[in-house]
């Protein structure tokens, strides 16, 4: 049996890594207009604390990465550690999510450092209504990045697509249509309420549904497809006769726990076996150590839960064990 399976047979092969938690926007569902408390440079994970987690992952099967945020591309020198977490035995895989703002100057270099799929958020395609969302920066800026993307040779490009009741959903099919057109992946997510279920996101959370719903208003025939290539639990279906996809991320309304093979190293050194929950080991004690290390990523596999149990907040229902209050930004999304 793998090293790194927990007490339900769940395989983990997958570490998301973030390098900061800092972001040069706010989005709505992601952090406060006002900023969160952001970790101070000094206490964050160096690249070579970094590296030597992955090392130590590696030799317990972790073979896929996904460097995440905050904003990652706000930390200087990401394509270096890119490079050196590539040249790593046993990992295969390198993927980025960012909000793309950053991208265009950066993605020939991360691509030449190792760098294997982006994914870049975007959850309009209007300038004004980007603004509201993100509350700042230019939609003009993420469109250039996807553009960059591209012409770097990155494929596949996923689009990452927060839907919000009442914000964005009218612009279901608007995101439909460019998966059909161009040979975008486009990824629809739902509304998590990581460390705020409040009110708020109970008014905009929206059943991924809905989606489907749009497609066959506008006359698509679609069906399902075989994933595209990635390491996340995107449901994924194919256009008939378009050149994208598109997708559906349902934590909440249909939650994939049963297949959840990742586990996250947050920018101030914490492993959390799940992105829900307030369980967190902290990397930085076993550091030097490789034995502890190895022990803590075996400690994270016993406690790891069922389920993240997002619906039964929704619907207000117990719970069964406490949930984050860190944002997703503090998290790594």
């Amino acid at each position: 049996m793998p090293a790194l399976t927990d007490r339900f047979g769940r395989v983990h092969d997958y570490l998301r890594i973030s390098v900061t938690d800092r972001c040069n926007l706010r989005c709505l569902y992601c952090m406060p207009e006002e900023g969160v408390a952001f970790t101070e440079s000094e206490n964050l994970l160096t690249y070579d604390q970094i590296v030597e987690v992955v090392e130590a992952g590696a030799k317990l099967g972790i073979s896929k990465l996904r460097i995440t945020g905050g904003e990652p591309l706000i930390r200087p020198g990401l394509d270096g550690l890119i490079g050196r977490l590539s040249a790593i035995p046993g990992i295969k895989d390198i993927a980025l999510t960012t909000n793309g703002v950053f991208l265009a100057k950066q993605a020939e270099a991360l691509r030449a450092a190792g760098l294997n799929r982006v994914n870049i958020s975007l959850d309009t395609l209007d300038s004004a209504r980007f603004r509201f969302i993100a509350r700042r920066g230019e939609l003009k800026r993420v469109m250039e990045g996807i553009e960059a993307a591209a012409a770097a040779g990155f494929r596949p490009i996923k689009l990452n697509c927060v839907l919000l009741k009442g914000v964005n959903e009218d612009e279901i099919a608007a995101f439909l249509k460019m998966a059909y057109e161009q040979p975008m992946h486009v990824r629809f997510i739902e509304y998590m309420p990581i460390g705020h279920a409040d009110d708020n996101w109970r008014k905009h959370y929206l059943p991924l549904t809905r989606v489907l719903e749009v497609a066959e208003q506008e006359g698509y025939s679609f069906q399902r497809g075989p994933n595209v290539r990635g390491n996340g639990p995107s449901e994924d279906y194919v256009l008939e006769g378009g050149r994208g996809t598109f997708g559906l991320i349902h934590p909440i309304s249909d939650h994939f726990c049963s297949n959840c093979n990742r586990l996250r190293l947050t920018a101030d050194g914490s492993i959390k076996p799940c992105l829900y929950w307030v369980d967190e080991l902290n990397a930085k004690d076993a550091l030097g150590d490789p034995d502890a290390m190895r022990r803590l990523f075996l400690r994270a596999m016993d406690i790891k839960p069922e389920n993240h149990e997002m619906a039964a907040k929704l619907a207000n229902d117990a719970l069964s064990h406490v949930p984050t209050e860190r944002r997703m930004s503090q998290i790594g999304g």
